[in-house]
């Protein structure tokens, strides 16, 4: 063999390991930059929207709690037609019957505190010390308080809430469960973190 031919066999060999180390190269640079289109973690718990399918909630339950919206829980209720009318029975037992903080947007300042009535949007956390309450969805006096029907109840101070997420008077926390912006994309498409305003 001569002299020439073992310098072209290296040369092929150095040439086809070098193009195989620079594609290697090529694709370990192209990761991270596609990988830059998504949201990143931080995007997401500032406030980036998130979208819910609720085709499959039930009357009378719940979805929840969803780590959904800026790293908070949220709690997404399919009420009952016994629990809207019930709404209206106990007014005078509420903190802020109609929503008006100002923390509340302007679509909770109703009896149902909500877009469409039947689907009630909470951040599922107590407004006194960030707790998060238990959910007591069924229509029912409880063994606790037989005045309340149910809603959501902060184990950790006793604040007791509605089916609206509205704050019964005597509770430790002062204001309404918040309502999160939200809006619908279709029927079944939740999405929060979006107004309908905003998304207009």
């Amino acid at each position: 063999m001569t002299d020439d031919s073992i310098n072209a066999g290296r040369r092929r060999f150095l040439v086809g390991s070098t193009s195989a180390l620079g594609a290697v190269g090529v694709v370990g640079a192209a990761v991270p930059f596609v990988g830059s289109w998504n949201p990143s973690a931080k995007a997401r718990a500032a406030g980036a929207p998130v979208r819910i399918d609720i085709s499959r909630l039930q009357e009378g339950e719940i979805l929840g709690p969803i780590p959904a919206w800026r790293g908070k829980p949220v709690f997404i209720v399919k009420r009952t037609e016994d629990a809207l009318g019930a709404l209206s029975t106990m007014t005078d037992r509420l903190t802020d019957p109609a929503s008006e903080k100002p923390e509340q947007p302007v679509y909770a300042q109703n009896e149902y505190r909500s877009l469409r009535p039947e689907i009630l949007v909470l951040v599922g956390l107590c407004p006194h010390l960030f707790c998060s309450p238990t959910p007591h969805i069924e229509l029912r006096a409880q063994p606790f308080d037989a005045d309340w029907n149910g809603g959501f109840f902060c184990p950790c101070h006793g604040s007791r809430f509605d089916l609206a997420g509205r704050v019964y008077s005597g509770s430790p926390a002062s204001r309404n469960m918040l309502v999160p912006p939200h809006s619908y994309e279709s029927d079944d498409i939740l999405v929060i973190g979006i107004d309908e305003e905003s998304a207009a």
